[in-house]
């Protein structure tokens, strides 16, 4: 990556920056000026409904036969033409390697036809700075716990352009927990959104599943995955596996049916448990009292509300992105692309995409 003087707000005005994000099965553009998202605009791939899952390459073709349209709305949407762009700003990584091929390949093309700077963006740096977007906005520094189907980790976010992961999942993702879960229940993809939708009528103090004793502030997710596979393998008779407490299947459809909402919420509650758990310890060791919310997850209803109301036991200021911006967005990586064309850091239009990246 290409580094050059940093520039600030004062030295530019009418800043406009096309945005496009491609890492998974959203194809998105926003048009950015001097930090204000004017459009924002998703097209959502229902494709991989039917499997039950993102399939990859289907994912990469939708891509192709979104792109256009969706840049072109974007722009239409925020009365900006091509000729006023400063910068283009693309998902360089992480994510599927397919996908971002074709949001990178398209950002280089039209940086290079309007012979203007390429700014590459790190995914999960442009989910912390979503909180960036709307008032009111975090002082620096902040934490921010950052949840999704792929990652959990915990952030200090310095400034604009200097983040530092400080906890993270050792194994599975709490958004991956959700989503097995919703599998093993018969809960239909996308499974996170709809047990928290179940969860809303059920008592999330019903069942008790267990709170993995990780050292510090990383994650694990794993294990309450196999504790509530054998969970509803028995019927909720045991967390543990016993060949003689085996259900029936028509015993575990029934025990499912019955008690889905309670199921629901007590899993939902275990996990939000763990994230805010970590966090609190996260502000003890840090001193920082500013947290805030992003990925996926972070549209979670619970998880919202848990978060505020930890903050008011504990004193600290919280700050939640609005829906739109915390699921897989163009909006995010038009900040986060602001913040590094006023810094900047631009990229040459040899750099790769890659499907894993360290901060």
């Amino acid at each position: 990556m290409k580094t050059v003087e940093p520039h600030t707000t004062a030295h530019f005005k009418d800043v406009f920056i096309l945005a496009i994000e491609s890492s998974c099965d959203e194809t998105s553009a926003a048009i950015c000026r001097d930090g204000a998202i004017l459009s924002n605009f998703i097209a959502n791939q229902k494709v991989h409904e039917q499997f039950g899952g993102v399939v990859p390459e289907l994912a990469s073709r939708a891509h192709m036969q979104n792109i256009v349209p969706v840049v072109d709305t974007a722009l239409k949407n925020a009365g900006v033409t091509t000729d006023q762009l400063d910068a283009i700003a693309f998902t360089q990584a992480p994510g599927l390697i397919g996908s971002l091929l074709v949001g990178g390949q398209f950002a280089k093309s039209l940086a290079l036809s309007l012979n203007i700077p390429l700014i590459a963006v790190h995914h999960m740096q442009a989910h912390v700075l979503a909180n960036l977007i709307d008032e009111p906005r975090p002082e620096f520094p902040f934490l921010c716990l950052t949840v999704s189907g792929g990652h959990t980790q915990i952030v200090v976010c310095e400034s604009p352009t200097q983040l530092r992961v400080i906890g993270e999942t050792i194994d599975d993702a709490a958004g991956e927990a959700f989503d097995k879960t919703a599998k093993l229940l018969g809960i239909p993809y996308p499974g996170g959104p709809l047990i928290d939708k179940q969860a809303q009528n059920g008592d999330p103090k019903r069942f008790h599943f267990p709170e993995p004793k990780i050292e510090g502030l990383n994650f694990s997710f794993s294990g309450l995955k196999t504790s509530i596979l054998y969970f509803l393998q028995n019927a909720g008779k045991s967390l543990q596996y016993k060949q003689e407490q085996i259900a029936t299947e028509a015993e575990r459809k029934s025990f499912i049916e019955e008690n889905l909402s309670d199921i629901c919420a007590s899993v939902q509650q275990r996990i939000i448990e763990i994230l805010l758990n970590k966090v609190k310890t996260a502000t003890l060791e840090t001193g920082i009292r500013s947290v805030c919310i992003a990925g996926g997850v972070s549209a979670n209803s619970s998880l919202r509300k848990a978060l505020q109301a930890y903050g008011d036991r504990y004193g600290w200021k919280t700050y939640i992105p609005a829906f739109q911006y915390c699921t897989d967005n163009a909006g995010m990586i038009a900040i986060t692309g602001y913040h590094k064309f006023l810094a900047g850091q631009y990229a040459e239009l040899s750099v790769r995409s890659e499907a894993r990246a360290e901060w």
